[in-house]
């Protein structure tokens, strides 16, 4: 998953679904071509339980909204946030496409 595109989560922070910007299929250890309509979903618990691999340092990027407007008057805060590849097994990847959709 490259990018974030919209996110569900509940008031627990306990389930989620996100989807992304652009997914890819990886068969062998390698890139094997971009999916579409791609969203994936678990539980907080799930989701950290299946993390096997974290890419090192050449693969951290600075993501998230970088800042969060509340309230009036109006406030900013820095919101943020980094993390490098990982590789997570068995989390639930569905198929968002709508039929008679675009």
């Amino acid at each position: 998953m490259v990018g974030d595109r919209s996110w569900s989560i509940d008031m627990q922070r306990y389930n989620f679904q996100f989807t992304g910007q652009r997914f890819y299929r990886i068969r062998g250890g390698r890139l094997a071509g971009q999916v579409r309509d791609v969203a994936y979903q678990a539980t907080t618990t799930d989701f950290w339980g299946a993390l096997e691999s974290v890419g090192g340092r050449s693969t951290y990027q600075l993501g998230g909204a970088m800042n969060c407007g509340k309230a009036q008057p109006g406030q900013i805060a820095a919101v943020s946030h980094g993390c490098p590849s990982v590789l997570l097994r068995q989390i639930n990847v569905l198929n968002t496409r709508q039929e008679g959709g675009r």
